[in-house]
């Protein structure tokens, strides 16, 4: 058994410790916004929040997370987050979308403890999070302008 809150919640799940976070939150639970993409923790896809902190899904075992606060793409919530998601539909930055909800839950962790990042910090936050369509410079746009809005 691994307890653990999710997206505020109360959980606890009787699964192999071994199984990743990543089928525990999409198969036994039932939430898709969480993506699968490499497996490998290489993609991003899989991208949510452990006590805050942006992490891969698909490498971290159910059994990692005992105790945790754990956030999906469904949960987050808060002045950050629905600035981020703002801007990105303001500025188009989703093309097959598919690598959006690990893109925002990374920008997301990045504005959170940077709130004025450079380009430089946005490159290196948002380095694991892969997108096929190469929106990279809308997504660095949108994370400026993001973080241009919650400082107002």
């Amino acid at each position: 058994m691994v307890a653990f809150t999710l997206n505020g919640e109360a959980r606890t799940l009787d699964v192999d410790p071994d199984m990743p976070l990543l089928w525990a939150i999409r198969d036994v639970i039932g939430l898709t916004g969480t993506k699968f993409g490499c497996g490998m923790a290489q993609c991003g896809a899989c991208t949510v929040h452990i006590d805050g902190v942006a992490t891969r899904s698909c490498q971290t075992a159910i059994s990692d997370v005992e105790g945790a606060s754990i956030t999906t793409i469904e949960g987050i919530s808060g002045k950050v987050s629905e600035t981020i998601q703002a801007v990105w539909a303001e500025m188009d930055v989703p093309q097959c979308g598919y690598c959006q909800s690990g893109q925002i839950m990374s920008a997301a962790a990045l504005l959170a403890e940077t709130p004025k990042p450079t380009d430089e910090d946005i490159d290196s936050a948002m380095s694991g999070n892969l997108c096929r369509c190469a929106t990279y410079q809308r997504i660095r746009a949108a994370i400026h302008e993001a973080a241009h809005r919650l400082e107002a």
